[in-house]
């Protein structure tokens, strides 16, 4: 089993739970995406980590990680800003809550996205990014997902040597990479 999770339901699922407090909204979107993909979405006490990446500072709460795919709750409540990365596979981000600017190499006005809104970053793109002021996302992305690592650990290894951080994301992403490999999904 490779992809499962589809975008359009994701957004769906986002817009069905959009609301002003977070916890409740978060909590909706977990459980709509538990219905929807049983047994795939970690539905226990979210697990907030750190992440520092491409100049940018968040956390993030790992709802499913696989091979070729994760969904996750990622965000900042005092803003941030930085490079997105360049990868090998698509990044899906519904804007949850605030307000996320962003701009590809040429651009001279800046795209904005809002609560409900979707920013795609295709395969080998790459973009400058703001979290104004607070913003949280859901994140989906799709391709081969442990090539992305390099870039999502090079910052807390080589700059903020928050070891600390790369040790519960590494484990916390093997061990739901396990538990998936268990029920065949890659």
């Amino acid at each position: 089993m490779g992809i499962i999770f589809d975008p359009d339901v994701l957004g769906q699922v986002v817009r069905e739970h959009l609301g002003p407090d977070l916890d409740p909204m978060f909590d909706g979107i977990t459980q709509g995406l538990a219905q929807r993909y049983p047994g795939h979405i970690h539905t226990g006490p979210r697990r907030w980590i750190f992440n520092n990446a491409g100049g940018a500072m968040g956390q993030m709460a790992l709802l499913h990680c696989s091979l070729t795919e994760y969904v996750l709750l990622f965000g900042s409540p005092i803003g941030t800003e930085g490079h997105s990365g360049r990868y090998a596979t698509d990044v899906y981000d519904w804007t949850l809550a605030g307000k996320m600017w962003t701009y590809v190499e040429g651009d001279l006005q800046r795209q904005e996205y809002l609560p409900g809104s979707l920013a795609f970053l295709g395969r080998n793109q790459a973009k400058g990014y703001r979290a104004v002021d607070a913003l949280w996302v859901l994140e989906y992305s799709r391709g081969p997902i442990p090539s992305m690592l390099p870039f999502g650990l090079a910052d807390s290894l080589l700059s903020t040597l928050d070891l600390r951080a790369v040790g519960r994301t590494v484990w916390s992403y093997a061990r739901m990479v396990t538990a998936e490999l268990a029920k065949g999904k890659l």
